[in-house]
Formats: structure tokens, sequence, C-alpha cells
């Protein structure tokens, strides 16, 4: 489908979304919203080369440290730094046991990444008994196959993190919102140094839509004491993770939050910067996208795209869904490589990560996933699965010089090298290639 007949499609199809209002209400024409688009896009491809690539270099020696001229080298990407995730909350619970087997086979096949439930009221239900048992199994399963794990929320003021067994004496709510928070994260240090310490800040004032305890307490502490009380609990409890604050709202009231999250020493109280991008409603224009991630890059700390949502069939009503359709899947896929592409592309963006794989279980009942409800792949995962693994991948090859060099430009992640020497003897070595890092590489062979 041309761009210009796409564009009209979907503004005949979503009812929300900044570029569509504008377009409906005669400000701009269909022919003026692309050539906006496309002046967000053009350079996402040499974005990316800058941004995502660096040179490496590789000096091959004899066992006698002589160089190694004519050793054919083949460098193999086997991981992205990137993160590309997904929650990852029917693992286990799928009760088709075929169905489940494919949900893992197909997550473990293009994420590196996964966002694990900590939602206070479900993994506590009876109070001192935490479901530590089923976190440890899927963290287990996450290790074995290379995905980093990122732990979701420790904090939020919903009504599926205040439990019911909660006091109402505000004090006792902040030891015993502390203590979770240091046990949890004291508990995982090591595997899981991801988290998500507290959700959607911006609720806590005379608004907030949630009436809970935690609410409650929230207003009475204030957003920004609030939010600073359990970064600096969580940093205690392991210095060494990335702690971040997430939530929907993208505009200045979550950014003046934010700005106020430093220690006396006037550093920064968290590690990365958490956005939603639900877009049940409609997709963000470029534009948007980009502004977006000006507007928080601006800190000068990473940007971390926590919850994604393209959906792929329409909207009954304000509670129901309809199936996905394969129109709605085209779509889907489109926008879906459009948005990550821009958001590759962007220096400051470190982590994209989707909600839901799977149809089966998402959220509001909406036909978010890169799979069907029967776990098959829509077009999105396929489109995405060729970015993820094909054209955002390195596999390169070549032959040392006369001194033994070898030079190529490669994806940040992590290799495995094969050397194959001029009299047929094949070497293997596992390296990695880091944003910022000299990548360079002096391989002495045995």
């Amino acid at each position: 489908m041309k761009r210009r007949d796409f564009v009209v499609t979907l503004l005949g199809t979503t009812v929300a979304g900044a570029i569509g209002h504008l377009v409906t209400r005669g400000k701009w024409s269909v022919d003026e919203v692309i050539a906006q688009e496309e002046q967000v896009l053009s350079g996402v491809k040499e974005r990316i080369e800058q941004h995502r690539k660096g040179e490496v270099t590789l000096v091959i020696q004899a066992p006698n440290g002589k160089p190694l001229p004519n050793a054919e080298l083949t460098l193999t990407q086997t991981r992205h730094e990137f993160l590309f995730g997904c929650n990852i909350f029917r693992w286990g619970r799928i009760p088709d046991p075929k169905r489940g087997e494919l949900y893992r086979e197909r997550f473990a096949a293009i994420f590196n990444y996964a966002t694990l439930p900590f939602y206070w009221a479900g993994y506590e239900w009876e109070q001192g008994k935490p479901n530590h048992e089923y976190i440890d199994r899927v963290v287990d399963w996450c290790q074995q196959h290379g995905i980093t794990c990122k732990g979701h929320p420790l904090v939020w003021d919903h009504q599926a993190s205040s439990p019911r067994w909660l006091p109402d004496d505000f004090a006792e709510i902040e030891r015993l919102s502390t203590q979770r928070v240091r046990d949890i994260v004291k508990r995982f240090a090591g595997r899981i140094d991801i988290w998500d310490v507290v959700n959607e800040p911006t609720h806590l004032g005379p608004y907030n839509p949630n009436k809970t305890k935690m609410a409650a307490w929230g207003a009475h502490l204030g957003a920004v004491a609030y939010t600073a009380l359990h970064l600096k609990v969580a940093r205690e409890a392991n210095p060494k993770a990335i702690l971040l604050v997430n939530d929907y709202r993208i505009d200045e009231a979550y950014l003046k939050i934010l700005q106020q999250l430093k220690d006396e020493e006037g550093r920064w109280l968290f590690d990365a910067v958490g956005i939603q991008s639900h877009m049940h409603g409609g997709v963000w224009s470029p534009q948007r996208t980009w502004q977006v991630c000006e507007r928080f890059a601006q800190l000068g700390l990473p940007l971390h795209f926590t919850e994604t949502t393209i959906v792929s069939g329409p909207r009954v009503d304000r509670e129901r869904w309809g199936e996905t359709t394969p129109e709605g899947e085209e779509r889907q896929a489109e926008e879906t490589v459009r948005f990550y592409t821009l958001l590759f592309s962007h220096p400051a963006v470190q982590a994209i990560t989707w909600w839901d794989f799977s149809d089966d279980g998402a959220w509001m009942g909406a036909p978010a996933g890169w799979l069907r409800r029967d776990m098959s792949p829509k077009p999105v995962y396929e489109r995405m699965l060729e970015l993820i693994k094909g054209e955002w991948w390195t596999k390169a090859s070549g032959k040392t010089d006369s001194k033994g060099v070898w030079r190529t430009r490669a994806y940040y992640g992590d290799y495995e090298l094969t050397i194959r020497t001029p009299d047929g003897r094949v070497s293997k070595r596992k390296l990695s290639v880091h944003k910022g890092a000299d990548n360079s590489f002096k391989i002495r062979l045995t």
C-alpha cells in the first residue's frame, strides 16, 4: 500500500491522534502530513549507522606473537546490546502445553529482554507470603536463553499494587512499602538488575482515578517525595541496579517530577526514563514520537520505551475489542516497523518493550500481540524479526591483511568470532562490541 493511501486509511479507522485530528479539521492536508512525516523520518538509516554501530578492529597473531596474514575471519552476532523486549506475563500461564511452548519459543527467538510482573496485590496476596517461586522459574528460563530481566512495578498506587490487607496508617504503609522494595531488589540482585521502581507518579494529585490506600498515602507524601523515597531504598538494596521511573504521561507534568529527583549532591536518583507508549486509540505520528524523545533526552539519561502497544483489530466500544483482522495486522506491522525504526535511530533510546506478546491474555482484551491467540505469528512478528535479527544484525567476513589486521563495522552487542588460519586450523572466540568502547581486539592464537 502506498504511504498516502495508508495514511488516508489510517485516518479513517482511528479515533484519536494529533495528526488525524488536524487533518479532519482541515488544518493540514494528507500530503502535508506525509511531508512532515518524511522530514522526521529522513536520515533514520544514517542515524542508525552512526549511533548503533561502531568500528571493530581485529588483530590476529600467530602463537609466536607475529602477525597472521590471510586468516579468514567471520564475525557473527549473537545478541544485541540494545534491549528489544516484551512483557512475559503469560509464561507458564497458558493452559494448552503446545501453545505455551510456541509462546516461549517465539519469545526467545526475537527478544533479549523481558519484563516480569511484581504487582504487589497479586505478588503478595497474603501478607508475608510473596510469590517468589513463579518469578524464580521465569528468571531461570530467561537466563538460559540469554534474556535480560526487568521487574515491573515495585510501587504503584493502582489497585493492582495496593493489597487489600494494607492498613490505614500512613506510617505503617510506608514501612511495608519500603520494606517490600528493599527485600525484592536485594533478593533478586544479580538476576534482575533493572526495575520500574515507581509507576505513574503523575497520578498522585487531587484528581487521582485510583482510590486506594497507596494512592492516599502517596498523595499525602507528594509525588516527588514518594518517588524519591523508593528510589533511595532500591539504590541502597542494589547499588548496581538500573532504576526507572515509569509513566504514561509524556508531557511537562512528568518531566517536572523527574527533574526534581536528585540527591543532596545533585546526582540523579534514577538511571533511565520510563516512557509508556500504548497506542490503543491511535498511532503516534513520527513528529510526536520524536518530540517525546527530545523532551526527555534533555535530562541526559537513557530513554526506555517500557510499554508499547499498536493494535491489529477494531475497538467495539469503550470496554471491548474485536478480533485481529488481516487489514489491521498489515497496519500494525507497518506502523510498528516505522515506530521502532525511528526510536532505534534516536541516540538516547536504549530499550523498547512491547505490551503484550500474544492476543491471548493481552491488556484490555485488545488484539495487541505479535502473535495471535493460537500463537501463530502476525505479520508484525515476521517484519520485526527481519529487522532485529536481519537488517539490524551483523554477520561479516573477510581476511586479515599483511599486518594481521581486519576492520569492519558492527552493531553493538555480543559476537562469536571464527578464525580459520591459512593452514586450515579453526579457532573461535567470544567478544562484545560496546558503544563508547575502543572495540579493538588483539587475539593471539595458541
